[in-house]
């Protein structure tokens, strides 16, 4: 069992004689078993959190409790937390055995021949049991990246803590790795927190993704949840690559009004706006803007640079004075110079008050349901 809750932790650094906060008022409950990501910009909050966890920073107040008793000021041998860091942090003058268990050797009155045991079942289990003799200066990325995992699982902590382990890999080998590590998660059902700031990692890897923003919890729940139920414009704009596009638009006469443009709205969505008429942000993701040529009310919207991805091509085009982003079908031909014929599905916005909250979005059902209609 390996619970985790956290309660009002609020982390500070002193910076001469003012304090810079770190993270403020976090509250979260991680299942036991849950693969839980922390993602958000640098600087968000998201490493901080993760050190206080294990015990390698002092929390200014609130509580850590693992499994209902608190563990905020143990130390950290005594959490039963096993952290992976960015940069694998491994001892160069000892063997990738000895570094797998070099954990077990310094805190457990396990004899020799049982710690072996132990290494040699979860070198097997990570592919490296023909390198368990070698050096880390021996090792590639990878290996040394499975090398770090072993020394944390070889102690069958409650929790994992993983802060960015993937970053010092190349594009191909972290796919990889993404696919090896939750399927590890998924046989040992370890209680894992997983800090990130790449967008495929965040959608893909987590039950539940965390997003943080200047310190602050802005909203957890499924990738899908995030990204099509977005707590506010932040989430809205920081969850989805291409992300999301923006329009300041006027909210009159029944209507969204942008220079470029005129969504008129239907009864429903109308209701649904009552009481928030004036200036509002209108958000569209890239691959719900259409193609309308010929319709009246299409937005004529000139290309200036493509980036065909091979399945998909993503458009930038004009929209008033601001570049939009238009994600088409990879097969589709478009060239920068010529003209799209576009239009914003009502169905598919979302809205915005002037702080950034959340008027209106799609809800998961309506969009997968959709999306299955499509396809």
């Amino acid at each position: 069992m390996g619970k985790l809750d956290i309660r009002s932790l609020r982390k500070e650094f002193a910076d001469g004689d003012q304090s810079i906060v770190a993270v403020d008022d976090l509250n979260i409950d991680i299942n036991d078993g849950e693969f839980l990501i922390f993602v958000g910009p640098s600087g968000c909050g998201k490493s901080t959190t993760l050190r206080c966890i294990a015990g390698l920073e002092s929390v200014t107040d609130g509580e850590i409790l693992l499994n209902g008793d608190p563990i905020t000021n143990q130390p950290p041998t005594e959490r039963d937390i096993a952290m992976v860091f960015q940069n694998y942090a491994l001892y160069p003058h000892l063997s990738a055995e000895d570094n797998i268990g070099f954990g077990l050797k310094m805190s457990t009155d396990m004899s020799a021949g049982e710690i072996k045991r132990r290494v040699d079942s979860v070198a097997q289990m990570m592919g490296i049991e023909e390198l368990l003799d070698k050096k880390p200066g021996e090792l590639s990325g990878g290996q040394q990246q499975r090398v770090a995992l072993g020394r944390a699982i070889v102690r069958e902590p409650e929790v994992f803590l993983m802060d960015e382990p993937l970053s010092n890999l190349d594009a191909k080998l972290r796919t990889t790795m993404r696919t090896e590590l939750q399927n590890l998660q998924q046989d040992l059902d370890i209680t894992t927190i997983y800090v990130t700031h790449d967008q495929t990692e965040a959608m893909t890897m987590g039950d539940r993704i965390a997003i943080l923003n200047d310190g602050t919890l802005q909203q957890i729940g499924t990738p899908l949840e995030c990204y099509y139920e977005p707590n506010n414009r932040f989430v809205a704009g920081f969850i989805g690559s291409p992300s999301m596009n923006f329009f300041e638009v006027e909210y009159t006469d029944s209507a969204l009004v942008h220079e470029a443009f005129r969504c008129d709205l239907s009864e429903a969505t109308r209701e649904e706006l009552r009481g928030h008429e004036g200036a509002l942000t209108l958000g569209i993701r890239p691959e719900s803007i259409e193609l309308a040529p010929g319709e009246s009310t299409a937005i004529s919207a000139p290309v200036s640079v493509t980036e065909p991805m091979g399945e998909s091509t993503y458009v930038y085009v004009d929209i008033g004075d601001q570049t939009c982003t238009v994600t088409l079908d990879g097969e589709r031909v478009v060239e920068p110079g010529s003209t799209l014929d576009i239009t914003i599905p009502e169905a598919k916005m979302h809205l915005f008050g002037p702080t950034g909250e959340t008027i209106k979005s799609r809800t998961v059902s309506s969009a997968t349901d959709a999306d299955a209609v499509r396809a």
